[in-house]
Protein backbone atom coordinates (compact mmCIF):
# COMPACT_ATOMS: atom_id res chain seq x y z
CA UNK A 1 0.00 0.00 0.00
CA UNK A 2 1.65 3.27 -1.07
CA UNK A 3 1.27 6.71 1.33
CA UNK A 4 -0.96 8.16 -0.77
CA UNK A 5 -3.46 5.27 0.06
CA UNK A 6 -2.98 5.81 3.60
CA UNK A 7 -3.75 9.67 2.83
CA UNK A 8 -6.88 8.87 1.15
CA UNK A 9 -8.11 6.47 4.09
CA UNK A 10 -7.01 9.43 6.86
CA UNK A 11 -9.38 11.73 4.91
CA UNK A 12 -12.23 9.50 4.56
CA UNK A 13 -12.24 8.95 8.37
CA UNK A 14 -12.58 11.08 11.15
CA UNK A 15 -9.70 12.67 12.83
CA UNK A 16 -9.36 10.54 15.07
CA UNK A 17 -7.58 8.04 12.96
CA UNK A 18 -5.80 10.90 11.07
CA UNK A 19 -4.14 11.43 14.09
CA UNK A 20 -3.04 7.60 15.22
CA UNK A 21 -2.01 7.27 11.51
CA UNK A 22 0.18 10.36 11.74
CA UNK A 23 1.94 9.25 15.05
CA UNK A 24 1.69 5.59 13.80
CA UNK A 25 3.78 6.38 11.05
CA UNK A 26 6.56 8.52 12.19
CA UNK A 27 7.11 5.88 15.20
CA UNK A 28 7.40 3.36 12.69
CA UNK A 29 9.79 5.98 10.68
CA UNK A 30 11.89 6.10 13.95
CA UNK A 31 12.38 2.37 14.34
CA UNK A 32 13.93 2.13 11.38
CA UNK A 33 17.62 2.21 11.33
CA UNK A 34 19.09 3.21 8.50
CA UNK A 35 16.15 4.32 6.43
CA UNK A 36 16.44 4.52 2.55
CA UNK A 37 15.63 8.31 0.68
CA UNK A 38 12.40 6.90 -0.86
CA UNK A 39 11.06 6.08 2.84
CA UNK A 40 12.18 9.23 4.06
CA UNK A 41 10.24 10.95 0.55
CA UNK A 42 7.20 8.51 1.76
CA UNK A 43 6.93 9.78 5.54
CA UNK A 44 6.87 13.34 4.48
CA UNK A 45 4.19 12.51 1.82
CA UNK A 46 1.88 11.02 4.40
CA UNK A 47 2.68 13.62 7.23
CA UNK A 48 2.77 16.75 5.76
CA UNK A 49 -1.24 16.88 4.33
CA UNK A 50 -2.19 15.82 7.71
CA UNK A 51 -0.50 18.62 9.59
CA UNK A 52 -3.02 21.12 9.98
CA UNK A 53 -5.80 18.29 11.16
CA UNK A 54 -3.64 17.02 14.02
CA UNK A 55 -4.18 17.98 17.25
CA UNK A 56 -1.30 20.15 19.41
CA UNK A 57 -0.28 16.69 21.48
CA UNK A 58 -0.12 15.04 18.52
CA UNK A 59 2.48 17.33 16.72
CA UNK A 60 3.87 17.69 20.32
CA UNK A 61 4.83 13.92 20.38
CA UNK A 62 5.71 14.18 16.37
CA UNK A 63 8.62 16.48 17.10
CA UNK A 64 9.67 14.74 20.66
CA UNK A 65 10.07 11.50 18.94
CA UNK A 66 11.82 12.94 15.28
CA UNK A 67 14.46 14.97 17.69
CA UNK A 68 15.91 11.46 18.93
CA UNK A 69 16.14 10.22 15.00
CA UNK A 70 19.20 10.45 13.09
CA UNK A 71 17.74 10.70 9.74
CA UNK A 72 14.89 12.78 10.36
CA UNK A 73 12.82 13.88 6.92
CA UNK A 74 14.02 17.48 6.85
CA UNK A 75 10.71 18.85 5.42
CA UNK A 76 8.84 17.51 7.84
CA UNK A 77 11.21 18.74 10.67
CA UNK A 78 11.54 22.59 9.36
CA UNK A 79 7.81 22.42 9.58
CA UNK A 80 7.70 21.31 13.29
CA UNK A 81 10.34 23.93 14.00
CA UNK A 82 8.34 26.94 13.27
CA UNK A 83 5.42 25.78 15.39
CA UNK A 84 5.40 27.75 18.94
CA UNK A 85 8.44 26.43 21.25
CA UNK A 86 6.45 24.28 23.89
CA UNK A 87 6.06 22.23 20.23
CA UNK A 88 9.85 22.92 18.69
CA UNK A 89 11.37 23.08 21.65
CA UNK A 90 12.59 19.22 21.38
CA UNK A 91 13.99 19.66 17.63
CA UNK A 92 15.40 23.16 18.30
CA UNK A 93 17.57 21.76 21.15
CA UNK A 94 19.06 18.31 19.60
CA UNK A 95 17.65 17.48 16.07
CA UNK A 96 20.44 17.26 13.07
CA UNK A 97 18.19 17.77 10.87
CA UNK A 98 18.50 21.67 11.33
CA UNK A 99 21.01 23.49 9.78
CA UNK A 100 22.76 26.74 11.09
CA UNK A 101 21.14 28.13 8.06
CA UNK A 102 17.56 27.18 9.42
CA UNK A 103 18.52 28.42 13.12
CA UNK A 104 19.63 31.59 12.04
CA UNK A 105 16.45 31.99 10.19
CA UNK A 106 14.12 30.24 13.08
CA UNK A 107 15.67 33.24 15.21
CA UNK A 108 15.20 35.77 13.13
CA UNK A 109 11.39 34.83 12.64
CA UNK A 110 10.36 34.08 16.08
CA UNK A 111 12.60 35.50 18.44
CA UNK A 112 13.76 35.13 21.56
CA UNK A 113 11.44 31.96 22.78
CA UNK A 114 12.94 29.57 20.03
CA UNK A 115 16.69 31.54 20.60
CA UNK A 116 16.84 30.10 24.00
CA UNK A 117 15.33 26.61 22.69
CA UNK A 118 18.30 26.61 20.42
CA UNK A 119 20.78 27.65 23.22
CA UNK A 120 20.56 24.37 24.47
CA UNK A 121 22.07 22.61 21.83
CA UNK A 122 25.23 21.15 21.85
CA UNK A 123 27.78 22.35 19.90
CA UNK A 124 26.27 25.20 18.74
CA UNK A 125 27.78 27.51 16.30
CA UNK A 126 29.65 30.24 18.22
CA UNK A 127 28.12 33.06 15.86
CA UNK A 128 24.56 31.71 16.21
CA UNK A 129 25.80 31.80 20.34
CA UNK A 130 26.94 35.35 20.09
CA UNK A 131 23.54 36.18 18.52
CA UNK A 132 21.03 34.37 21.29
CA UNK A 133 23.19 36.32 23.77
CA UNK A 134 22.54 39.75 22.10
CA UNK A 135 19.43 38.99 22.27
CA UNK A 136 18.73 37.77 25.17
CA UNK A 137 20.24 41.17 26.71
CA UNK A 138 22.08 43.37 24.13
CA UNK A 139 22.12 46.16 26.23
CA UNK A 140 22.78 44.53 30.03
CA UNK A 141 25.95 42.30 28.71
CA UNK A 142 28.67 42.95 31.20
CA UNK A 143 32.48 42.25 30.96
CA UNK A 144 34.21 39.30 33.02
CA UNK A 145 35.42 39.91 36.49
CA UNK A 146 39.17 41.53 35.48
CA UNK A 147 40.95 38.55 36.92
CA UNK A 148 39.27 36.13 34.10
CA UNK A 149 39.93 38.73 31.22
CA UNK A 150 43.23 38.46 29.41
CA UNK A 151 45.27 41.58 30.16
CA UNK A 152 46.49 43.62 26.75
CA UNK A 153 50.01 43.34 25.76
CA UNK A 154 52.17 45.99 27.60
CA UNK A 155 52.83 47.69 23.98
CA UNK A 156 49.00 48.07 23.21
CA UNK A 157 47.08 49.25 26.27
CA UNK A 158 42.64 49.21 26.04
CA UNK A 159 41.76 52.61 26.43
CA UNK A 160 38.07 51.64 25.86
CA UNK A 161 38.74 48.75 29.12
CA UNK A 162 40.24 51.62 31.59
CA UNK A 163 37.55 53.64 30.72
CA UNK A 164 34.52 51.58 31.13
CA UNK A 165 35.82 49.98 34.37
CA UNK A 166 37.18 53.63 35.80
CA UNK A 167 33.56 55.29 35.78
CA UNK A 168 30.41 54.48 34.40
CA UNK A 169 29.38 56.09 31.27
CA UNK A 170 26.27 56.61 29.42
CA UNK A 171 26.20 53.26 27.09
CA UNK A 172 29.15 51.66 29.16
CA UNK A 173 27.21 48.14 29.16
CA UNK A 174 27.17 47.94 25.23
CA UNK A 175 30.33 49.49 24.77
CA UNK A 176 31.96 46.61 27.09
CA UNK A 177 29.64 44.03 25.40
CA UNK A 178 31.46 45.08 22.10
CA UNK A 179 34.50 44.68 23.40
CA UNK A 180 34.23 41.33 24.16
CA UNK A 181 32.91 40.27 20.76
CA UNK A 182 35.55 42.06 19.24
CA UNK A 183 38.11 39.96 20.62
CA UNK A 184 35.71 36.79 19.63
CA UNK A 185 34.42 37.39 16.10
CA UNK A 186 37.32 39.13 15.11
CA UNK A 187 37.82 38.15 11.10
CA UNK A 188 41.48 36.67 10.38
CA UNK A 189 43.19 38.00 7.05
CA UNK A 190 44.14 40.67 5.93
CA UNK A 191 41.03 40.60 3.28
CA UNK A 192 38.28 41.20 6.31
CA UNK A 193 35.73 44.26 6.62
CA UNK A 194 37.47 46.57 8.87
CA UNK A 195 36.25 48.57 10.64
CA UNK A 196 37.77 52.44 12.13
CA UNK A 197 35.69 52.57 15.22
CA UNK A 198 37.77 51.03 18.21
CA UNK A 199 39.09 48.48 15.59
CA UNK A 200 36.47 46.61 15.41
CA UNK A 201 35.14 44.53 12.28
CA UNK A 202 32.36 46.25 10.58
CA UNK A 203 30.39 43.18 10.64
CA UNK A 204 30.10 43.31 14.39
CA UNK A 205 29.10 46.91 14.21
CA UNK A 206 26.66 46.12 11.52
CA UNK A 207 25.14 43.03 13.37
CA UNK A 208 25.01 44.60 16.71
CA UNK A 209 22.81 47.86 15.36
CA UNK A 210 21.04 45.34 12.83
CA UNK A 211 19.29 43.41 16.19
CA UNK A 212 18.43 46.00 17.95
CA UNK A 213 16.02 47.03 15.58
CA UNK A 214 16.87 50.86 15.23
CA UNK A 215 16.85 51.86 11.53
CA UNK A 216 18.67 55.08 12.49
CA UNK A 217 21.47 52.78 14.44
CA UNK A 218 21.82 50.77 11.29
CA UNK A 219 21.95 53.37 8.63
CA UNK A 220 24.39 54.80 10.74
CA UNK A 221 26.58 51.85 11.05
CA UNK A 222 26.29 50.96 7.42
CA UNK A 223 27.01 54.64 6.28
CA UNK A 224 30.71 54.25 8.51
CA UNK A 225 31.53 50.73 6.70
CA UNK A 226 30.28 52.20 3.29
CA UNK A 227 32.01 55.95 3.79
CA UNK A 228 28.90 56.89 1.98
CA UNK A 229 26.56 59.50 3.49
CA UNK A 230 23.71 58.92 5.96
CA UNK A 231 20.87 59.62 3.36
CA UNK A 232 22.52 57.59 0.85
CA UNK A 233 22.49 54.42 3.48
CA UNK A 234 18.93 55.14 4.38
CA UNK A 235 18.02 55.06 0.77
CA UNK A 236 19.46 51.66 0.47
CA UNK A 237 17.82 49.84 3.85
CA UNK A 238 14.42 52.29 2.89
CA UNK A 239 13.22 49.89 -0.09
CA UNK A 240 10.79 47.27 0.07
CA UNK A 241 13.16 44.48 -1.01
CA UNK A 242 16.92 43.89 0.32
CA UNK A 243 18.45 44.01 -3.47
CA UNK A 244 20.21 47.37 -2.58
CA UNK A 245 21.71 45.84 0.41
CA UNK A 246 22.58 42.62 -0.90
CA UNK A 247 25.20 44.77 -2.88
CA UNK A 248 26.29 46.64 0.24
CA UNK A 249 26.55 43.65 1.93
CA UNK A 250 28.85 42.08 -0.94
CA UNK A 251 31.17 44.89 -1.31
CA UNK A 252 31.86 44.58 2.39
CA UNK A 253 33.16 40.77 1.33
CA UNK A 254 31.06 39.41 3.86
CA UNK A 255 30.52 35.35 3.83
CA UNK A 256 27.25 34.21 3.10
CA UNK A 257 26.36 33.65 6.82
CA UNK A 258 27.07 36.65 8.01
CA UNK A 259 25.34 38.67 5.17
CA UNK A 260 22.15 36.52 5.56
CA UNK A 261 21.86 37.27 9.68
CA UNK A 262 22.38 41.30 8.81
CA UNK A 263 19.54 40.86 6.03
CA UNK A 264 17.32 39.06 8.04
CA UNK A 265 17.50 41.49 11.11
CA UNK A 266 16.55 44.11 8.71
CA UNK A 267 14.24 42.60 6.20
CA UNK A 268 12.76 39.44 8.69
CA UNK A 269 9.38 39.73 6.56
CA UNK A 270 11.60 38.78 3.39
CA UNK A 271 12.19 35.20 4.66
CA UNK A 272 8.83 33.82 5.65
CA UNK A 273 10.11 29.93 4.18
CA UNK A 274 13.50 28.14 3.84
CA UNK A 275 13.40 28.76 -0.27
CA UNK A 276 13.36 32.42 0.11
CA UNK A 277 16.97 31.51 1.82
CA UNK A 278 18.15 30.08 -0.52
CA UNK A 279 17.16 32.25 -3.38
CA UNK A 280 19.14 35.12 -1.27
CA UNK A 281 21.84 32.97 -0.66
CA UNK A 282 22.07 31.92 -4.13
CA UNK A 283 21.48 35.62 -5.34
CA UNK A 284 24.67 36.35 -2.86
CA UNK A 285 27.03 33.79 -4.73
CA UNK A 286 25.90 34.82 -7.90
CA UNK A 287 26.40 38.72 -7.56
CA UNK A 288 30.27 39.89 -8.68
CA UNK A 289 31.96 41.72 -5.88
CA UNK A 290 33.45 44.03 -8.19
CA UNK A 291 29.88 44.24 -9.94
CA UNK A 292 29.03 44.96 -5.76
CA UNK A 293 32.21 47.90 -5.49
CA UNK A 294 30.69 49.87 -9.01
CA UNK A 295 27.30 50.11 -6.73
CA UNK A 296 28.81 51.54 -3.97
CA UNK A 297 31.47 53.87 -6.57
CA UNK A 298 27.98 54.80 -7.89
CA UNK A 299 26.26 55.79 -4.78
CA UNK A 300 29.74 57.87 -3.89
CA UNK A 301 29.25 59.66 -6.90
CA UNK A 302 25.77 60.57 -6.60
CA UNK A 303 26.43 61.66 -2.95
CA UNK A 304 28.75 64.28 -4.43
CA UNK A 305 26.48 65.28 -7.41
CA UNK A 306 23.64 65.93 -4.80
CA UNK A 307 26.57 67.81 -2.79
CA UNK A 308 27.71 70.10 -6.42
CA UNK A 309 23.54 71.11 -6.72
CA UNK A 310 23.36 71.62 -3.33
CA UNK A 311 26.22 74.48 -3.51
CA UNK A 312 25.59 75.99 -6.89
CA UNK A 313 22.20 78.14 -5.75
CA UNK A 314 24.81 79.37 -2.87
CA UNK A 315 27.89 80.23 -5.37
CA UNK A 316 25.18 81.55 -7.83
CA UNK A 317 23.92 84.38 -5.26
CA UNK A 318 27.61 85.17 -4.24
CA UNK A 319 28.11 85.95 -8.07
CA UNK A 320 25.45 88.41 -8.06
CA UNK A 321 25.49 89.64 -5.18
CA UNK A 322 29.22 90.41 -6.53
CA UNK A 323 27.69 92.13 -9.67
CA UNK A 324 25.38 93.76 -7.92
CA UNK A 325 27.98 95.74 -5.76
CA UNK A 326 30.31 96.82 -8.82
CA UNK A 327 27.41 97.89 -10.13
CA UNK A 328 26.62 100.21 -7.40
CA UNK A 329 30.39 101.44 -7.38
CA UNK A 330 30.61 102.17 -10.73
CA UNK A 331 26.59 104.68 -10.08
CA UNK A 332 28.45 106.24 -7.59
Amino acid sequence: MSSSDFRQIAIRTEAGKAERLFRAAVSAFCSLTRPSRREIAQLEDLTLPLFNDVSVESRRYVAAALSECEYAPAALVRRLAEEPVEIAAPLLTRSNALSDIDLIALIGRHGLPHARAIARRKALNPTIADLVRALEKPTLVRTRPPETVAKPAPAKPEPVATRDTARPVPGGAAENARHRLRSIMRPAGEGAAVDTFLGQSAYVKLRETALTGNAAFFQTALSDALEIDFQTARAVTGQSSYTALLAALRALDLTEDRAFLIAVAVYPAEFPHPQAIRLFLDRYQQLNREAALDKVRAWKAETLSRAIRGNAPEGSERRQASNSDEASLKAS
